[in-house]
């Protein structure tokens, strides 16, 4: 997964400004002793450094993003094994502990990655994230009401939500943007694996059933969290952290080059200078930012229907007519497409250095999938391999959405601090759309579902509008900086001026 990153550093004597052409990014504070090391360390050293990365971190993150998805979604595998009938509860009971998980979750991820800034090893504070829920998913398997699975689902949700959005931070900090969307692919494809997997997995614990007097449904919440306490753990030792502290694994230039590249494509801004110290100016700035309105509406179009289906797939498959063993073996093709379907189109999009086709390529076939079911639905008995095809086509649509609404967001925010909170901001207003999705499939309107794929088709509608907007926007915005001379820029405003305007300078240029 290496890239080749070409330098083109400018006006290299000068301490104020070092402008990198990959990105257009102008930097602050590197001295022609860097600038020039930069420029001409060695392509095959670049891609070695980056290698060594990939094999460090993306593991242990791609595994990590797996068994969160497990712990999150289980709960669909548990119902269709007696999960309602043993705790006494209703439909729509089963879809408030669904939603009540996104209470706690959407709520805390951006405070999360503000915490996270502030950890000189952020290694330390996702293993404690990674322990924490753990321990509440094998609690999970022990609850006896509705009460109680309330409880553990809010406590879960508490705890996963600074996981992703902090991986994402630690992807931005080891990369640059355009290398990162296929490695945020590579995680969120894990939960695409993780959604085959799950149904296999809950296949083989389901039959422990009567095993020490307990019911099926709950040793999949048992054994999965006792694996996630055991990689809770093992963060403390694998996860690696920052380029400064992988001295027993990288060489002196390689840490050198790595911090370079990263100062290379930063815009410091007064508002986000000082490491770790959060400034409100920062938040607003992310709140205030009209890019992340369309890239939520983006997010949406994913989250939606993604997370509805994530809650409710097992059911739909076995409403046309499998028993349950065979309807979790056949969620594993949907999800296995989604998986494949997220990095190929990454890595393309990665290659291309253009984001907008490879977001609405697949939100049109996520709103081809939709239509299909929610016309089809009502004799799925009589279309089961069209419907079939319709989950598949799905989830191909579905799992490239959001690496690639990620990296978007990541290549146009300027300002490590504006970042970190831009992409806690994103995720967390995404998952907005997670608690959407999970009351739209509605237990009384089996096997139709018509709020389910409807709304889904509403969404995946509006996501494909929102990116063509959000693309021409941004396009007409480095039209209108490029009408303007560097030095005209450079006459009208000063140089502390330029820097606090962070990536709405007119000498930035947004990338499409």
């Amino acid at each position: 997964m290496s890239s080749e990153i070409t330098y083109n550093l400018e006006q290299p004597d000068k301490a104020e400004a070092v402008h990198v052409e990959k990105g257009q990014i102008m930097a602050h504070g590197l001295s022609a002793e860097d600038a020039h090391f930069l420029e001409t360390y060695p392509l095959k050293k670049q891609e070695k450094a980056i290698r060594k990365v990939d094999f460090r971190l993306i593991p242990m993150l791609l595994f990590l993003y797996l068994i969160t998805y497990l712990d999150k979604t289980n709960i669909g595998n548990a119902k269709i094994e007696g999960l309602l009938t043993d705790l006494h509860m209703t439909g729509d009971q089963y879809n408030i502990a669904l939603s009540i998980f996104f209470v706690p979750y959407i709520l805390a991820e951006v405070p999360s990655n503000m915490i996270l800034e502030k950890f000189k090893r952020p290694s330390m504070y996702i293993g404690i994230l990674v322990l924490g829920w753990g321990i509440i998913m094998t609690l999970t398997g022990l609850v006896q009401n509705f009460g109680g699975l309330c409880a553990v689902r809010a406590f879960l949700g508490l705890f996963e939500a600074g996981f992703f959005p902090g991986a994402i931070l630690l992807v931005s900090k080891w990369y640059m943007p355009d290398e990162t969307q296929a490695r945020i692919a590579l995680l969120y494809s894990s939960a695409a694996s993780g959604g085959a997997f799950s149904g296999l997995l809950a296949f083989g614990i389901s039959k422990m059933n009567g095993y020490a007097g307990l019911a099926g449904w709950r040793w999949i919440f048992i054994i999965e969290g006792l694996l996630t306490v055991v990689m809770g753990v093992l963060c403390f030792v694998l996860l690696i952290d920052t380029p400064a502290l992988s001295g027993r694994w990288l060489e002196p230039d390689e840490i050198r080059f790595l911090e370079l590249r990263q100062a290379a494509r930063q815009i410091q801004t007064p508002a986000v200078k000082g490491k770790g110290h959060f400034n409100k100016d920062a938040l607003i700035a992310v709140i205030c930012d009209w890019k992340m309105y369309l890239l939520i509406l983006g997010s949406w179009s994913n989250a939606v229907p993604n997370y509805a289906m994530k809650f409710t797939m097992p059911t739909i498959v076995k409403s046309m007519g499998f028993t349950s063993a065979n309807a979790q073996l056949l969620t594993i093709p949907p999800y296995a497409c989604g998986a494949i379907s997220a990095y190929v189109i990454s890595v393309l999009a990665d290659k291309c250095r253009w984001r907008m086709p490879f977001i609405v390529g697949p939100q049109v076939l996520l709103v081809v999938a939709f239509a299909i079911l929610f016309s089809k639905a009502a004799e799925i008995a009589n279309n089961i391999a069209l419907c079939y095809f319709a989950v598949c086509l799905a989830c191909n649509g579905m799992y490239p959405i959001f690496p690639g609404v990620n990296a978007w967001n990541i290549a146009n925010t300027a300002g490590a601090t504006k970042r970190a909170i831009s992409i806690g901001y994103l995720v967390c207003a995404g998952n907005i759309g997670g608690v959407i999705g999970s009351y739209i499939y509605i237990e009384s309107e089996a096997p139709r579902y018509p709020t389910g794929y409807g709304n889904s088709l509403a969404f995946g509608s509006a996501g494909i509008l929102a990116m063509l907007v959000l693309e021409f926007l941004l396009w007409t915005s480095n039209k209108k900086n490029a009408r303007m001379s560097e030095e005209a820029i450079r006459e009208q405003y000063s140089a502390e001026q330029l820097e606090k305007m962070g990536d709405r300078s007119p000498l930035y240029r947004y990338r499409l």
